[in-house]
């Protein structure tokens, strides 16, 4: 009896641990998530289209990526960062309105990457649709990009501080590290990185801006 009594406590402790740790769990998955408007500043963030339609993988738009485009730098987001960390995503919201991505569609040429933005950038920027999608075209206005970087008809191998490099001498009101290059695996170009406060105003980049760390990388000519 004396063994049936402890199997029995046994089992009683590993169903009461059990459901300590579902409970826990629960609570965990219940924390709130961030505020919408709850970041440090702005990440307007250009993605390189020639390196990005070369990249293997995935059904490329051939608005973005089609012969004959000559697309080089588009807008990709506008993203609401942490100083140290990645800012809030998904806050949720409504579907953006058509009148709202035919004023966007000459930063960014995809309607679903706009929708997509928005529900996972824009809804968190403490904007609604309009205003939010306004500053992103107002952000993006604002930064110069070196007639070398823009449309090159040849390939480019450069170094990560010479891109960034280039693109603080064609911005002079902005302070030089203001400017983050990110890239992919094989070396090309990702994306160039401008961050801004939330007035838009030019700043440094914060540690969550990140960058790339290959000794070079390669952009593509425009075609």
């Amino acid at each position: 009896m004396a063994r049936i009594t402890a199997m029995s406590g046994m089992k009683f402790c590993g169903v009461a641990a059990g459901l300590i740790a579902v409970l826990v769990g629960t609570a965990q998955s219940r924390k709130p998530r961030a505020a919408a408007g709850d970041f440090s500043y702005y990440m307007l963030v250009l993605s390189y289209a020639p390196d990005f339609c070369a990249e293997p993988g995935g059904n490329k738009d051939p608005r973005e990526c089609g012969a004959g485009r000559k697309v080089g730098f588009i807008v990709h987001g506008l993203w609401p960062q942490g100083d140290t960390s990645r800012g809030p995503e998904n806050c949720g919201g409504s579907p953006v309105s058509q009148a709202v991505i035919q004023a966007t569609l000459n930063y960014i040429p995809i309607p679903s990457l706009i929708q997509h933005e928005w529900t996972s950038h824009g809804t968190c920027s403490g904007l609604n649709a309009v205003d939010f999608f306004a500053a992103l075209r107002k952000a993006r206005d604002s930064v110069t990009l070196p007639g070398d970087l823009s449309q090159p008809a040849q390939s480019l191998q450069l170094t990560p501080s010479q891109v960034e490099g280039k693109l603080a001498g064609a911005n002079p009101s902005f302070p030089a590290t203001a400017f983050r290059t990110s890239c992919y695996r094989d070396g090309e170009l990702q994306e160039v990185r401008v961050c801004l406060n939330k007035d838009l105003s030019p700043r440094a980049c914060g540690q969550s801006a990140g960058e790339c760390r290959l000794p070079s990388v390669t952009m593509l000519p425009v075609k």
